[in-house]
């Protein structure tokens, strides 16, 4: 009997010490307790909007240019879209367009036909050349187009621009009426001049151009600079300048830097003027600017022809094809200017 009453009283015991040590576990808290971190929440990417093709009697259109100037060989599709018709089968816009893709249109090239109004149009539309828009000379309001821009004028011929070559592949064409030049009594090419009506034409039509397509300044360029020992359009008479200051196209170099050029070059530029690593050194900044020329390390005729461009497009007031301090020193301020990239 006393053996039974002393096994239930430890068993009593027993559970009521394991109650207690549950209840004071379970009611149990930390004096600091500690905070669990909220899980950010990230931001959702909005989705790409689709495409906004527009469809005119048959043609589909995509206008809106997403283009990126920072990244000029991957921009998207602007314009009018050609598309394939498979028998049996549809194509479709649904993931249009990609962004890996670049214009055509790289470059924007100026000319002047060496003719007048009727003759330019007979010749830029019914013989083996033309050229996107021809600038008239009449006095209105009317650019007339001769090429789509989506398509390959004949305007350029063989021609090179730094590492380019045939640019009629990359590039829009614009012709400008005008007579060219005459040659005077000394051997002198005495060019005409453009009208203001014309300069106003070309700078409106060029800046639309250079815009829509992210054409840089180095790449608004004369007939003569892609092609100097064959042409000399459109001239020291047209205002590189005027748009340079009053539109923002082309390139143009800065006075204050050319002016230190000088100063720099003035010690020994006529002592060195025709030892071979001098005429080298000139030839090599014509190349590093853009023109294709050889490095002969001579003064001979391709080097006279590209000088003589260079200064129908930056130094007019002197074309005569000789590297003096002026032209030497506007050189050397593009070059520092417009460096190849």
């Amino acid at each position: 009997m006393r053996k039974t009453l002393y096994i239930i009283g430890l068993s009593t015991f027993v559970f009521s010490c394991t109650s207690q040590k549950n209840v004071t576990k379970s009611s149990y808290k930390p004096k600091n307790p500690v905070t669990q971190p909220k899980t950010a929440v990230k931001p959702q990417t909005p989705e790409k909007p689709k495409a906004q093709i527009t469809n005119d009697r048959g043609v589909e259109f995509y206008t809106t240019n997403i283009a990126d100037i920072t990244k000029n060989d991957n921009t998207a599709s602007y314009g009018s879209i050609v598309s394939a018709k498979p028998a049996g089968y549809k194509v479709v816009k649904t993931y249009f367009p990609a962004i890996a893709q670049n214009f055509r249109q790289r470059y924007l090239i100026l000319h002047y036909t060496a003719l007048p109004d009727d003759k330019s149009i007979t010749v830029l539309t019914q013989q083996s050349v033309s050229a996107h828009y021809l600038v008239n000379n009449t006095g209105d309001n009317e650019i007339y187009q001769l090429v789509d821009e989506n398509k390959r004028s004949y305007h350029a011929g063989v021609s090179a621009w730094r590492n380019d070559k045939n640019l009629n592949d990359t590039s829009i064409g614009i012709e400008i009426v005008n007579t060219g030049y005459t040659v005077d009594a000394a051997g002198k090419r005495i060019f005409a001049v453009f009208s203001d009506d014309q300069v106003k034409k070309v700078a409106a039509l060029a800046k639309d151009i250079v815009t829509r397509y992210n054409i840089p300044p180095t790449n608004v360029l004369a007939h003569s600079d892609i092609a100097p020992t064959r042409k000399q359009d459109p001239g020291p008479t047209f205002p590189w300048k005027k748009l340079y200051d009053e539109y923002q196209i082309g390139m143009w170099y800065d006075e204050a830097s050319k002016q230190n050029f000088i100063s720099l070059g003035q010690v020994d530029f006529t002592a060195k003027y025709n030892e071979p690593s001098f005429v080298y050194s000139v030839q090599t900044a014509l190349q590093k600017f853009g023109y294709a020329l050889d490095l002969s390390g001579q003064w001979d005729d391709m080097t006279k022809k590209t000088i003589e461009a260079f200064q129908y497009h930056f130094r007019p007031q002197n074309y005569d094809g000789i590297m003096d301090i002026e032209t030497w020193a506007i050189l050397q301020s593009l070059n520092q200017k417009y460096p190849v990239k």
